[in-house]
């Protein structure tokens, strides 16, 4: 082969090589201009939390100025007025666990139900559930504000608890990974050796559907946490706040006194420490994020 044949045989092969190393690149780029785009603010809470009240409003926002006032500022936020912020973490993690934990039972059942049993209805009910998954929370929460208030029940831990217990996608979720994930065969097999419904359950499904659960466990305790505006109605005892409107009512009051009395930097290092907490729980629940548990279960 000639010398021009060997060229024009290796110079596509070279264009494609060239072509891909920039399409990599191209995407390199890219990802690390998105993962600093998405800690930027996160970045700012820490340096800010690293503040004084006066340095928080005079110096750069994303560089550091005074760390060791990070230690003050913390000592600060748990003790400040008897200690509240602590009193509104507990309430958030009353409030997100039990939420979590209730909104995760709701939809297993739900969702189990969906996918593996017939009944007059169930096409229009899981319809009806698409749609609701459709409304945005914000406009519900004064319709459950005025069924809430019907029973006494405003005002209350409940009245936070109780509609979280509702998570349309969470039973979507189930129900998809249900027909995906858990053979009619395997429940058959069971229901062949004598388990009855519930322990086909407990004992065939659940552990199947492990993965699906921790995802709807982990979105119900975060939005939970994160809630806003449903508290915002319902409560009206500070005793009862959880931690976004605990620092909401910092933040106006900080604005009322122009800052004065350095709410500021609480609201900042609590906002912060508020977190914390989620960081942790999906680092201990990822493990738990894997498929494929029925493979080879079947011949």
């Amino acid at each position: 082969m000639t010398t021009a044949a060997v060229a024009a045989v290796t110079a596509p092969k070279a264009t494609r090589r060239s072509s891909a190393a920039r399409g990599r690149v191209t995407v390199n780029v890219v990802m690390v201009a998105m993962i600093l785009y998405f800690l930027m603010p996160f970045w700012w809470l820490v340096v800010a939390a690293t503040k004084n009240n006066d340095a928080l409003f005079s110096t750069a926002a994303l560089w550091f100025h005074s760390p060791g006032s990070f230690f003050t500022n913390l000592q600060q936020l748990f003790t400040y007025n008897d200690g509240e912020y602590l009193r509104w973490m507990g309430n958030t993690m009353i409030y997100a666990g039990v939420s979590g934990a209730g909104a995760t039972a709701v939809a297993t059942l739900a969702g189990y139900a969906f996918a593996k049993y017939r009944f007059p209805g169930r096409n229009l009910l899981f319809s009806s559930l698409l749609g609701a998954i459709m409304v945005p929370a914000t406009a519900l929460a004064i319709p459950t504000y005025l069924l809430l208030s019907k029973v006494e029940l405003t005002d209350s831990m409940w009245a936070v608890i109780l509609p979280s217990l509702l998570n349309p996608f969470g039973v979507y979720l189930v129900r998809v990974y249900v027909q995906e994930s858990l053979p009619d065969e395997l429940l058959e097999a069971a229901r062949m050796d004598g388990a009855g419904e519930m322990r086909v359950l407990w004992s065939v499904a659940l552990p199947t559907l492990k993965p699906a659960l921790v995802t709807v466990l982990l979105f119900s305790m975060v939005g939970t946490w994160n809630n806003f505006f449903l508290p915002l109605v319902m409560l009206n005892n500070d005793k009862l706040f959880p931690l976004t409107v605990g620092l909401q009512s910092w933040y106006q009051g900080a604005l009322i006194q122009s800052g004065a009395n350095a709410l500021f930097t609480l609201v900042i290092a609590g906002s912060l420490v508020a977190i914390l907490p989620l960081v942790v729980t999906f680092l201990l629940l990822q493990r738990y994020w894997r498929g494929g548990l029925t493979v080879g279960s079947l011949k």
